[in-house]
């Protein structure tokens, strides 16, 4: 079995840096994850006064999580009528 080629990749999120080693079929995703994870701590900013940028990240967890189980709840369902 061929395995596939990695690269490096840094990533901004939350005025941190993090280098990545990476699958290139992989590179767009994290990329779009880690634009839509820097947009959602900057709403957050907006509408919330917190003292640290994780507390941001928490929230912007906190919030996917969420939105994972709402999916995978919904899929379940979908799948017992089929």
């Amino acid at each position: 079995m061929e395995e596939e080629e990695t690269i490096n990749i840094n990533l901004i999120i939350a005025d941190r840096p993090y280098p990545l080693k990476i699958k290139v079929s992989e590179e767009q995703d994290i990329r779009i994850a880690a634009k839509e994870i820097n947009q959602k701590v900057k709403d957050f900013q907006k509408s919330y006064s917190a003292k640290d940028k994780q507390d941001y990240l928490a929230m912007c967890a906190l919030m996917y999580g969420v939105e994972s189980i709402t999916n995978k709840k919904q899929s379940a369902s979908i799948d017992l009528e089929i």
